[in-house]
């Protein structure tokens, strides 16, 4: 009897379906896994931006995730948007009672359109209760900024700033650098468990296609190691998706504001 490669993505729904829940189990078709999901809010939002969230009740999040963990299981765990301290400690707490390594956290602070996506006191939370128990982070330069406490302007500066937000070599770090305006993205993951700096490049494309990039980049990653990629493979193969994903998002036009990636496009054009 096959058995699938299973991910579960524990994020809040976007209505729009270029980020969130719905980002994630696109992301995890595509790269080869069978999704599930533990929606934690509601947000109002578009390819324009975010009008409101809608926490889920935090016990019924920990319901979804046990429900899905209890019957199903999971190879890999992607955690996207957890808006308030009290949820980030009862994923926390939730998860500790499985043995799931292969955990991704996409530490979603602020939407594409600028919009806040987590409460100001559930930043350190996150970063002190949470990040530690990751196996991999995929911040983007606000984020890391907002982690680290400082700016973070130059490309030079991504290789330390990565190995200061592994937490003294626990977490592995895909640090992004799509917010630079250099012709070549260069990307750095750095690989804790073997200490190692791997830069990660891509043409920059011209588009407003970049709704729910880094959802879709941190999903990647979960299904690429629920597969069982090696840390350094799952971050390679999931830099030339989210690329090849952009690269062919920008031949689309969807709604008036930052659309989505192309999701699918080594099946359909």
């Amino acid at each position: 009897m096959k058995t699938y490669k299973r991910a579960l993505t524990i994020a809040g729904s976007d209505p729009s379906g270029g980020a969130g829940i719905q980002a994630d189990l696109k992301t995890f078709s595509a790269c080869g896994c069978f999704g599930t999901s533990a929606i934690v809010a509601v947000v109002d939002e578009n390819t324009v931006g975010v009008t409101g969230v809608h926490p889920v009740p935090v016990d019924f999040v920990v319901g979804q995730i046990r429900s899905v963990l209890d019957d199903i299981g999971a190879d890999a765990i992607k955690i996207g948007m957890l808006h308030s301290s009290e949820l980030i400690l009862a994923v926390r707490d939730t998860l500790a009672g499985y043995d799931i390594r292969n955990v991704v956290l996409d530490p979603v602070m602020v939407a594409t359109s600028g919009d806040p996506l987590l409460q100001r006191e559930a930043v350190a939370t996150l970063r002190d209760e949470l990040i530690p128990r990751a196996r991999v982070i995929t911040p983007n330069i606000p984020e890391a900024e907002i982690l680290l406490g400082r700016r973070l302007p130059r490309q030079e500066e991504f290789p330390d700033a990565a190995r200061e937000l592994s937490q003294g070599g626990r977490v592995s770090v895909f640090l992004k650098a799509g917010h630079l305006d250099d012709e070549e993205l260069v990307d750095i993951f750095y690989d804790a468990e073997s200490d190692r700096i791997v830069p990660l490049r891509s043409k920059r494309v011209a588009t407003v296609n970049t709704h729910g990039t880094g959802c879709t980049l941190s999903s990647a990653i979960a299904a690429f190691l629920a597969r069982g990629y090696a840390l350094d493979d799952a971050a390679a193969a999931a830099k030339e998706y989210i690329a090849g994903a952009i690269a062919a998002g920008a031949h689309y036009r969807i709604g008036h504001g930052h659309g989505p990636v192309h999701h699918f496009y080594r099946f359909w054009e």
